[in-house]
């Protein structure tokens, strides 16, 4: 059980896998008035930064879940290196469905809310661990500017214009779902660029490495590519940000 090489080759590097930085989710952890002994569960952790720097900095104790070997070992190394290693723990698995033993404060899953088919269904699995009164934490994206062609939407590697909405929208979004929106904190185009371009230097020492690999032509294809679509569509077009909810009453019961 994996992501698809590709990813893990190109972002071997990141410690954060979305275009958070890290005074963002120092930003985000103060805007959510963390507490000592905070329990928090973070679907698709990745290499565990959110939940190892909020636990130095918070006191927090908490369970991260990604399907990267290679991602949930980074997370491991680093909770050993802030000195951690007893306050968290991660768990190579599929996110998809996890569901944790023990109610939670913060229940998140900051960009991959396709483990449990999107934005709905992700807030519906993250509430199932939540206690009352917990906060559900959604990274996602949205459009900065409505692209006015299908072709720029795929240059952002979107499927179509309505893989994503405008920033109203999707907050209002929120709303329709039975949730409460308490916080929010948004990336910029500087995460952006940390996010994206970190994984060109990357990939060229990859291929230096690796030339004779399997692998090598798509590395190669992407180390082509990848700065002038960034530059073109993704540094224009998508935001991308982090939102708190609080589901309200009745959150989950089924229509009457």
């Amino acid at each position: 059980m994996d992501i698809p090489r590709i990813f893990n080759v190109m972002e071997s590097a990141h410690r954060i896998h979305n275009p958070f930085t890290p005074d963002k989710f120092a930003t985000l952890g103060a805007a959510l008035r963390l507490q000592p002994e905070d329990q928090v569960l973070d679907l698709g952790s990745g290499s565990g930064e959110m939940l190892c720097t909020w636990a130095r900095d918070h006191g927090v104790r908490g369970t991260g879940v990604d399907m990267s070997q290679l991602f949930s070992e980074q997370a491991t190394l680093r909770a050993q290196e802030l000195g951690v290693a007893d306050r968290v723990r991660f768990i190579h698995d599929d996110a998809a469905g996890y569901v944790s033993d023990q109610q939670v404060d913060v229940a998140a899953c900051v960009g991959a809310t396709w483990i449990a088919g999107g934005v709905a269904g992700t807030v519906a699995l993250l509430a199932r661990s939540l206690r009352p009164g917990g906060i559900v934490l959604i990274g996602e994206p949205y459009w900065r500017q409505l692209p006015p062609t299908e072709e720029i939407a795929r240059g952002c590697l979107a499927n179509a214009t309505t893989d994503f909405l405008v920033l109203p929208e999707l907050i209002g979004s929120f709303r329709r779902l039975g949730c409460d929106v308490v916080e929010m904190v948004l990336a910029n185009q500087d995460g952006w660029d940390r996010y994206e371009a970190a994984k060109w230097l990357t990939m060229r020492r990859w291929l230096e490495a690796h030339p004779d690999d399997e692998l090598a032509a798509e590395v190669r294809a992407k180390l082509d590519t990848e700065p002038v679509r960034h530059a073109t569509y993704t540094r224009e077009y998508l935001g991308w940000g982090v939102f708190a909810l609080m589901p309200r009453a009745g959150f989950g019961a089924a229509p009457t």
